[in-house]
């Protein structure tokens, strides 16, 4: 612990703490403040100017990122029928009807993203518990519950980097936005495209300043402040 804790005060070091960073500035950073030996997550926090307890300011929305987030991702569709097969063709990992819901039940949860048809929500509604207590339940809110038809989009999406984002009960989003070992002009691709879905999410009910402030920070590095107001003024534009 002694090692990493030093190696974070010198991540630290890197930082003008008064200052706050431009998106290819902040990213930069981020690169060199990862201190660990594995490929650590680059992360988004925006501290949000709503009221998460109102049901009219809630945000909530997907971002789709242009270079994904260096990892493979396990998909599951909750189908039956034709739809099931259109599934298994667009090539999801695990397809199922009442097998899944039972396999989710016995503590089964080797997927990363789920996706049911409407028909299929009956009984996927029985493991509310479950996914919603991981983010994994399916929510046509989220664009997650779909006709059958648009399964291989939603599939594909998924594939390439979908990220669903959510305002937590503290008013703060927290988004990945892939690995610090990708290329810097890829990451600040992948930011560009997460502003602009939080604020094509802007709820009507969001009165003031929407974003309060906005950091960036790998999974074990220090808090990066972004300036994010050009960025905002030019995705509302």
């Amino acid at each position: 612990m002694a090692k990493r804790a030093k190696a974070y005060q010198e991540a630290v070091k890197l930082l003008d703490k008064a200052r706050a960073y431009s998106f290819d500035e902040a990213v930069g950073l981020a690169k060199k403040t990862a201190h660990t030996r594995f490929d650590e997550t680059v992360e988004l926090h925006l501290r949000m100017g709503v009221d998460p307890r109102n049901a009219t300011q809630q945000v909530r929305g997907v971002a789709l990122l242009p270079h994904g987030l260096g990892k493979k991702v396990r998909v599951l569709v909750f189908a039956q029928g034709e739809a099931e097969k259109m599934a298994r063709d667009a090539g999801a990992d695990f397809v199922g009807a009442d097998d899944m819901v039972k396999k989710i039940e016995g503590g089964w949860l080797g997927f990363d993203t789920a996706i049911a048809t409407p028909d299929m929500m009956s009984k996927v509604g029985r493991l509310g518990k479950i996914l919603g207590r991981k983010g994994l339940m399916p929510n046509p809110k989220a664009g997650t519950v779909v006709a059958a038809e648009h399964l291989p989009r939603v599939i594909e999406d998924s594939r390439k980097g979908r990220v669903e984002f959510k305002l937590d009960r503290t008013a703060i989003i927290h988004l990945p936005l892939g690995k610090a070992s990708f290329d810097e002009d890829k990451l600040v691709a992948n930011l560009e495209a997460v502003v602009e879905a939080v604020v094509k999410a802007k709820p009507a009910g969001a009165k003031g300043q929407y974003v309060k402030s906005a950091y960036l920070a790998t999974t074990m590095g220090p808090g990066i402040k972004l300036d994010i107001q050009p960025a905002l003024t030019l995705s509302a534009a």
